[in-house]
């Protein structure tokens, strides 16, 4: 696999938007699944509380091919809440697939994660979904995320964005909007080539000394704890001697790579080795933590740590105004 066939994007909406299904359609469509396959929906929410509540809490990846290109997806959380979770997925990506809902707009929490990636440099696609909902307003849209994008401080390229129309529960999208029996696209082909003609693909050197940051946690009962990151440059193999390092600053730690594995649909397939670009995961590494970076013993290049954003706690005081404030009771409940 070259470097270029591979694109790295995050998928951002606010709660409720589409964006779950979204990727379902994707992956039934890039021919991830067997015809044979029974596929539920909300695939990638697997947590037991996401699919009580129907949202994304944990940033979770998968991939896709299309058209010989390997697509890996970020599906990342709408809540302002985990905000940590979405930092550390837009640090492995290249653009962002922003997803509206063609009635209702831009949402407060859609302005959070959106800031985030513009100011990562990020270049968003726009996808205003749900186009087939009756009051659906495009062009309202469209006007919305452009003005979202300027104050939120925007250059000229981030905000000279494609818009892809779909429908994600219904599974097509369109460069055009229009009338769904005329103008609308059979399938998701068009928000395919619109990532493959507007993601950069990789610029890094496989034959550089290796550097992947650690972006997310995951752990197996066999193998202990997995680091997942995307490799800026090198090429990781299993077996490999690595040192760990917290930052520039930070000291080497001596490790070894026991399994590098990469995505594919759902699944994880382990890899004989994997280069610039690609989001791997790897275990055998005692101590490894969010932000470090996995480089070459002899010529270490770490990257700076993550930064993420403080926990906050949002309290209100209010004027007692219950009929009993002020007396005292005689049991204590």
């Amino acid at each position: 696999m070259t470097i270029k066939q591979i694109r790295n994007i995050a998928i951002i909406a606010h709660v409720d938007h589409g964006k779950t299904t979204m990727v379902d359609q994707l992956l039934r469509q890039s021919g991830t699944f067997a015809e044979h396959e029974k596929v539920v929906d909300t695939v990638m929410d697997n947590n037991a509380i996401e699919k009580e509540r129907g949202i994304t809490i944990l940033a979770k990846n998968c991939a896709v091919t299309w058209e010989g290109t390997h697509i890996n997806i970020v599906d990342t959380p709408g809540h302002a809440d985990f905000g940590g979770e979405v930092e550390r997925a837009l640090s492995m990506v290249d653009g962002v697939v922003l997803l509206i809902d063609a009635q209702e707009g831009p949402m407060p929490q859609t302005r959070f994660v959106t800031k985030k990636a513009l100011a990562l440099g990020l270049k968003p696609i726009l996808v205003v979904n749900k186009v087939d909902k009756p009051g659906a307003r495009p062009d309202f849209v469209v006007n919305a995320a452009f003005d979202l994008f300027d104050k939120l401080g925007a250059t000229d390229e981030q905000l000279d964005f494609p818009v892809v129309y779909a429908s994600g529960i219904n599974g097509w999208s369109s460069l055009v909007e229009g009338p769904p029996n005329e103008q609308w696209g059979p399938d998701m082909s068009a928000l395919f080539n619109t990532v493959l003609k507007h993601v950069p693909a990789q610029k890094g050197d496989p034959d550089a000394p290796l550097q992947l940051q650690i972006s997310a946690l995951d752990f197996s009962t066999f193998v202990g704890r997995i680091g997942v990151g995307r490799i800026s440059q090198g090429t990781i193999k299993p077996m490999m001697d690595v040192v760990v390092m917290e930052g520039p600053d930070g000291k080497p730690v001596k490790g070894r790579i026991n399994q590098v594995l990469t995505f594919q649909g759902l699944e994880r397939v382990q890899a004989t080795e994997a280069g610039p670009g690609e989001i791997v995961l790897i275990n055998g590494i005692e101590g490894v933590g969010i932000g470090v970076t996995i480089t070459d013993p002899v010529t270490p290049s770490p990257l700076p740590m993550l930064k993420v954003d403080e926990p906050t706690l949002t309290m209100n005081f209010c004027v007692n105004t219950s009929p009993l404030a002020g007396r005292e009771g005689k049991y204590v409940t």
